[in-house]
C-alpha cells in the first residue's frame, strides 16, 4: 500500500498532538493513544478506510512479529516486565519487603533520607534507563511508602536519575549509542583526530539539562520543594494515600497479597544484586559476541555500542526470577502464597504492557508520518547563528516530546546539527550537539507518549499522567535555564560563561521555590 509522505506537512503533528490533548483532558491514555493511532493512519492512506484497517492491522502484527520474524526487541521487553513484576511480588510474599523497611527504619530516620537514598541509588544503576527505572523503583517503593513519599515523587525521582545519568554516563546503553551517532557525523564532516569517547567527555558540561535536572533534584530532596500539582500528591501522602485512589491500582502495584513472618533482607537484596549483575553480564556478553562476529577486538565501551539492551533485560530478569524463587522456598513461604505471588505479579504489569504497547503504536505512524524530519525542518530557516543552540534544544524538545523518543530525535536531529554547525562555526559544533542530546532528554521527560515516562510511572508504581503532571514544572523550570545557559553560549561562544549563567539562574530558581515552600 502506498502511504502519503507529511514530511514537509505540519499535518505530520497532528497524531501525537491529539493524542496528547486528549489525554490531559479525558485522563484516559490508552482511549487518547488509539484515536491518535487511527488519525495517524487515516492520514497516511488519504483515509481510504480498507487501506486504513489494513495499516492499523499490520502496525499491530509487528509489535509482535516484524520482517517475518518475531519482533525479539518488544517481546523482550515485555517478558522483562513480567518477571519484574513476579520477582517484585515474590520479595513482597516472603517477607523480605517488610524486613527491608523495618532495617531501613533504623539508618534512614526520615523523608529527606529516603528521597536521597533513592537519587543515589538512580544514579548509581545507570547502565539503562529502563532498568533503572523498574529496578530502583522495586528497591526504594518500600522505604518512600514508609515515610508517605507519593508515589509521584517517586516517579519523578526515578525518571530525573534516569535519562540524564544516562545520557551523561559514556558506560551505558545510552552513552553508547550516543558515541556511536556522533562519531560517524564528526568522522563524516573531518572531525578524526580526537577520540570519541574524549569528545563525548568535553560535551558532558554542555549538556546543561541533564546537569540541572539531577541537581534540581537533590534540591527538590534536600529541601522539599513541592511544586505545582506535586505539592497536592504530597499533601494526600502525608493522609496516607500515596496515589489517587479513584483511579484504581497503578501499574506495578499488587494488593491483598499475604506476607509471611520469615522474611529476610536477604531476600530483596540478593535478587536485586542478581538482577543487575547478570543484566550487565549478558550486555558485556551481547555486545561481546557482535564485535567477534565483525572482526572486531573486545572492549567494555564496544560492547556497550553493540548490545542487544532488550534480550540483556530478559535474560538478566529470568536469572533474577530464579534466585528470588530459589530464596522464598529457602524461606520457607508456603508455595501456594509463592504461586499467588507470581500471578499477582505478573497481572500488576499487565497496565503498563498495554500503555506500552500503544505508546510503540503510536510512534511508529508517527514514524511513517515522518514528523521527527518535519520538526527538524524548521532549524533549516534564517535563524540567527547565535541562537542555534537555544534553538536546536527547543527543536529537539518538541520532537522528542511529539515522537515520544529521545534516541530517534538523536537520530534526526544530531547530524542536522552538525551540518548547521560546519555551515557556520565549526568550533561551536559540539555546544550544538550538546544542546540537541538536552533537548531531547526534556522532551522526552514531558512527553505521556515517551517509554522511559511509563517505565518510569510503573517502576514507582504510579499512575501514568499524575507522573507527567507532577514532573512537568521541574521539567520546564530546568530547561528555561538551559535555554538562558545555550542563548549566552551562542553569543559568547563560551562554555564556561554560558554555565556560568546558567548556575546562578538555577540558585535563584531554587531559592524563590525555597522561599514558596516555606510560604505554604
Amino acid at each position: 500500500m502506498n502511504l502519503i509522505n507529511y514530511a514537509d506537512s505540519a499535518l505530520s503533528l497532528l497524531p501525537p498532538a491529539v493524542a496528547i490533548v486528549l489525554a490531559v483532558f479525558t485522563r484516559k491514555v490508552l482511549l487518547s493513544l488509539g484515536v491518535g493511532i487511527i488519525i495517524g493512519a487515516l492520514l497516511l492512506t488519504d483515509f481510504n478506510l480498507a487501506n486504513t484497517a489494513s495499516f492499523i492491522g499490520d502496525t499491530a502484527t509487528g509489535l509482535v512479529w516484524d520482517d517475518g520474524a518475531l519482533n525479539a526487541w518488544n517481546l523482550n521487553i515485555l517478558g522483562f516486565l513480567v518477571l519484574l513484576g513476579m520477582i517484585t511480588a515474590l520479595i513482597s510474599v516472603s517477607g523480605s519487603s517488610r524486613a527491608f523497611a523495618d532495617w531501613a527504619k533504623e539508618r534512614i530516620r526520615n523523608k529527606r533520607d529516603a528521597k536521597l537514598m533513592t537519587m543515589v541509588l538512580g544514579c548509581a544503576v545507570f547502565i539503562d534507563d529502563y532498568f533503572n527505572s523498574l529496578v530502583v523503583g522495586s528497591i526504594s517503593r518500600p522505604i518512600t511508602d514508609r515515610y508517605h513519599i507519593s508515589r509521584a515523587k517517586l516517579a519523578y525521582l526515578l525518571d530525573s536519575t534516569a535519562a540524564p545519568v544516562c545520557v551523561i554516563s559514556p558506560i551505558s546503553s545510552w552513552g553508547a549509542y550516543i558515541i556511536a551517532l556522533i562519531g560517524g557525523i564528526l568522522t563524516a564532516h573531518g572531525f578524526a583526530d580526537t577520540g570519541h569517547l574524549t569528545i563525548f567527555m568535553q560535551m558532558i558540561p554542555m549538556n546543561f539539562y541533564a546537569i540541572f535536572a539531577l541537581l534540581l533534584l537533590l534540591c527538590v530532596a534536600m529541601f522539599t520543594l513541592d511544586v505545582g500539582p506535586m505539592r497536592q500528591h504530597e499533601q494526600n501522602a502525608q493522609k496516607g494515600e500515596l496515589y489517587d485512589e479513584s483511579k484504581g491500582m497503578p501499574p506495578g502495584a499488587t494488593a491483598d497479597l499475604p506476607e509471611a513472618d520469615t522474611g529476610k533482607i536477604s531476600g530483596l537484596f540478593v535478587p536485586i544484586l542478581v538482577l543487575i549483575a547478570a543484566t550487565v553480564f549478558f550486555m558485556i556478553s551481547s555486545g561481546a559476541d557482535a564485535l567477534a562476529a565483525d572482526n572486531k577486538p573486545f572492549s567494555v565501551l564496544g560492547a556497550f555500542e553493540n548490545t542487544d539492551v532488550a534480550q540483556s533485560l530478559l535474560y538478566g530478569g529470568l536469572v533474577g526470577f530464579v534466585v528470588t524463587f530459589i530464596l522464598a522456598f529457602v524461606q520457607k513461604v508456603a508455595f501456594n502464597m509463592i504461586a499467588k505471588g507470581m500471578l499477582m505479579g505478573a497481572k500488576s504489569m499487565l497496565p503498563a504492557i498495554y500503555i506500552l504497547l500503544f505508546a510503540w503504536s503510536i510512534a511508529g505512524v508517527i514514524g511513517q508520518l515522518e514528523t521527527g524530519k518535519y520538526m527538524a525542518s524548521l532549524a533549516t530557516g534564517n535563524i540567527p547563528f547565535e541562537l542555534l543552540p537555544a534553538v536546536l534544544f527547543l527543536l529537539a524538545g518538541l520532537t522528542a516530546f511529539s515522537t515520544g523518543t529521545s534516541w530517534g530525535t538523536f537520530g534526526i536531529m544530531l547530524p542536522i546539527a552538525a551540518d548547521m554547525a560546519m555551515g557556520s562555526d565549526s568550533t561551536m559544533m559540539l555546544p550544538m550537539l550538546s544542546a540537541v542530546l538536552a533537548g531531547a532528554v526534556f522532551g522526552d521527560h514531558c512527553s505521556p507518549i515517551s517509554d522511559t515516562t511509563i517505565l518510569s510511572s510503573t517502576g514507582a508504581s504510579c499512575h501514568h499522567l499524575d507522573h507527567v503532571w507532577t514532573q512537568l514544572p521541574y521539567a520546564v523550570i530546568v530547561a528555561l535555564i538551559s535555554i538562558a545557559g545555550y542563548i549566552v553560549l551562542g553569543f559568547t561562544s563560551s562554555v564556561l560563561f554560558g554555565l556560568a549563567t546558567a548556575s546562578v539562574l538555577f540558585v535563584i530558581s531554587v531559592l524563590v521555590l525555597k522561599a514558596k515552600s516555606n510560604a505554604q
